[in-house]
């Protein structure tokens, strides 16, 4: 590998010549069928699969419920016992609690019956304890009682044998209590992704250092290792990267080793002092990095030794939209995971944005009583708009917008989960 390093270590930002912009849709399908998914699992307890990505198809055991059951509080009985027009009173014979195995209902009485109980053999009906009138050990009951009133039926929620989930559904926590419902203990998951973040740039420091002139505090490896985590996955920090080509390329060839994806912010703009572009080209290939996008066109995309690499802008808010809009669909496939569009809402416009621009363009936004406002600031540099925002509002190229139009917006929950 040395030898390899050192006969590449001339390649330059001048060998790169711009390339057309690539539109925002048409960069992600790239991406994403450039994805080769992981293929290595581990058996889990269900208690360790939150955020994890199915690899099999789990299938119920049961019926859920198991058994016909109240829904409510109240007396079970046989409709057929009942006067269909006028209230009937019965003798009450038993009474069932949740967990009970009740024995078969004495025709003409009626049961005592609790929420979530079973139903006896012989009774079809409950009504709830609000509609009867109880005189010691007499329960009268009103008009129009009708069949499987007041009763969940067996399976009502999932049957034994029904498929729960496809390969690459990534476990939120009711999917754990269906699982959990369903008799499921265990669950066949994709291994966890090691994720690789490294930081370009002389000019950071590390939060809790002494602040020293020309330098700035390091935001993105703080964000970046919360992004990564939430997806599940690992992160594997490489640390700050000297601004050298020699540097660079030493930091990615350690990364590629040790990672299933890397990431890194800085360097990959025109600059005497970005490497990231000539050092990927130096261990392997880099496939694009100019996007029609507004924050964030330079973005590097490319493979070290085999393993894939995302060079993300290093300002802050650059950084956190294109990992959002690029770099997390194609982990979650990489994962196993199935790659879903952030939903987007038609909200109206509480603001004008008279320039067309030539890029797509994500303002960060506050949406609040039916209509969006974009902060006024929009610099690549300020990721507290971002931390204030509670969303993304889309500019198609070329698009002009005046107050009470309709625009897309992206919720931050659609992206941060």
């Amino acid at each position: 590998m040395k030898d390899v390093v050192a006969n590449k270590l001339s390649i330059s930002n001048a060998d790169f010549k711009p390339s057309p912009l690539i539109p925002v849709d048409d960069a992600l399908k790239a991406l994403l069928q450039d994805v080769k998914v992981t293929h290595e699992t581990e058996l889990i307890s269900l208690s360790e699969g939150l955020n994890r990505v199915l690899a099999t198809e789990p299938v119920s055991k049961v019926d859920v419920p198991p058994q016909d059951n109240s829904s409510m509080d109240g007396y079970a009985m046989a409709v057929s016992s009942l006067n269909a027009d006028q209230a009937t009173t019965l003798s009450l014979s038993s009474r069932i609690a949740a967990g009970d195995d009740p024995a078969p209902l004495k025709l003409g009485t009626v049961a005592r019956i609790f929420t979530g109980a079973n139903i006896p053999r012989g009774a079809d009906a409950v009504v709830m304890q609000e509609q009867v009138e109880v005189d010691g050990e007499q329960v009268t009951l009103p008009a129009k009682v009708t069949v499987s009133q007041n009763i969940r039926p067996r399976g009502q929620d999932i049957c034994a044998g029904e498929l729960l989930y496809p390969v690459g559904r990534k476990l939120q926590p009711a999917d754990l209590g269906v699982l959990a419902s369903a008799g499921i203990s265990e669950i066949l998951v994709f291994k966890r992704l090691q994720v690789a973040i490294l930081s370009t740039g002389d000019e950071l420091q590390e939060p809790g250092e002494d602040p020293l002139a020309g330098k700035i505090f390091n935001s993105n490896r703080a964000m970046l290792n919360a992004l990564i985590e939430q997806l599940g996955m690992q992160v594997v920090d490489i640390g700050k990267v000297a601004d050298t080509l020699e540097a660079t390329v030493a930091a990615l060839s350690d990364a590629a080793e040790r990672a299933d994806l890397i990431i890194s912010t800085g360097g990959v703009s025109v600059g005497e002092e970005d490497h990231i572009k000539a050092a990927v080209n130096t261990l392997g290939q880099l496939n694009m990095w100019r996007i029609k996008l507004k924050p964030g066109k330079p973005l590097a995309y490319g493979r070290v030794a085999g393993t894939p690499i995302f060079g993300l802008p290093g300002n802050p808010a650059s950084a956190l939209i294109t990992f959002s809009l690029f770099a997390r669909p194609y982990l979650i496939k990489l994962q196993g995971g199935l790659p879903v569009a952030a939903l987007r809402f038609k909200v109206g416009a509480n603001f004008e944005h008279l320039k067309a621009g030539a890029r797509e363009e994500y303002l960060r936004g506050v949406y609040s009583e039916g209509g969006v406002v974009p902060f006024k600031n929009q610099s690549s540099g300020m990721l507290s708009t971002a931390s204030r925002a509670n969303g993304l509002i889309v500019i198609p190229v070329g698009q002009q917008v005046s107050i009470g139009d309709k625009v897309d917006f992206i919720p931050f929950s659609e992206l941060f989960a």
